[in-house]
């Protein structure tokens, strides 16, 4: 059984990450190309190291003090899943509110954990005021295929922040 709830700052560190798989075997990415959009052999394992494991601490407990939400989904006590939105408004008419992480456990994938997560993260923005979340997407064609059934889109705006952070990722949004 699975459980969510919202995480606070406090309880955001290294060990909470401890039963969670990020390894991902990617080979097929959507990138754009030539003008269009095409799928293409790009074998890599995305996983991360340490160091990357302590940005993300830093970076999901600034977004729980700045006023953002982060969510985590847990199964027998280990954290198997995470979304997080943060508090800032973008877009030229401040229609986004940025789903800047969403994150399932390499042993929890399938199950359902990222829909209920994406949902949660949905409904926070909403309560919110914002028209649509902002994501700046993995381009596995895995991860494409998620976004794709969670009803999102290409961005009609995109964010040049995250674009010049990751220039291989879609910029995705989903209406409210």
């Amino acid at each position: 059984m699975v459980g969510y709830r919202t995480l606070s700052e406090n309880e955001i560190c290294r060990e909470l990450f401890h039963g969670f798989i990020r390894h991902q075997v990617v080979t097929k990415c959507r990138r754009w190309e030539k003008g269009g959009w095409v799928i293409r052999d790009d074998p890599f394992i995305d996983d991360w190291t340490e160091a990357d494991y302590q940005t993300l601490v830093s970076c999901l407990k600034n977004t729980a003090a700045a006023g953002g939400v982060v969510y985590g989904a847990f199964a027998a006590g280990a954290l198997k899943g995470f979304a997080s939105v943060e508090p800032g408004a973008m877009g030229r008419e401040g229609q986004y509110l940025d789903l800047s992480s969403i994150h399932v456990s390499e042993d929890m994938r399938g199950t359902g954990i990222g829909k209920v997560l994406f949902f949660m993260a949905k409904g926070w923005a909403r309560e919110r005021g914002a028209k649509k979340l902002y994501i700046s997407a993995h381009s596995a064609v895995e991860s494409q295929a998620f976004y794709l059934k969670m009803g999102c889109v290409e961005a009609l705006e995109y964010d040049r922040r995250h674009v010049e952070l990751e220039p291989f990722d879609c910029q995705l949004e989903c209406e409210l």
